[in-house]
């Protein structure tokens, strides 16, 4: 599973693959905020249905 670092160097590629996967995620429910990290992660797992580790495991 990707750290901190690794996910916000490879954002826009992770992005990218996330929307392809989950076609009902948004720009606004992937933008990637310094400090703002926990609030992204609890609106993909409200949108998604799914845990925070499943979520990054996918990443």
């Amino acid at each position: 599973m990707p750290n901190s670092k690794e996910i916000k160097g490879n954002w826009e590629q992770l992005k990218g693959k996330m929307k392809q996967k989950f076609a009902e995620l948004t720009d606004d429910d992937l933008l990637y905020e310094e400090g703002k990290e926990q609030e992204m992660w609890g609106k993909l797992k409200e949108k998604l249905g799914k845990t925070e580790k499943e979520i990054k495991s996918f990443i």
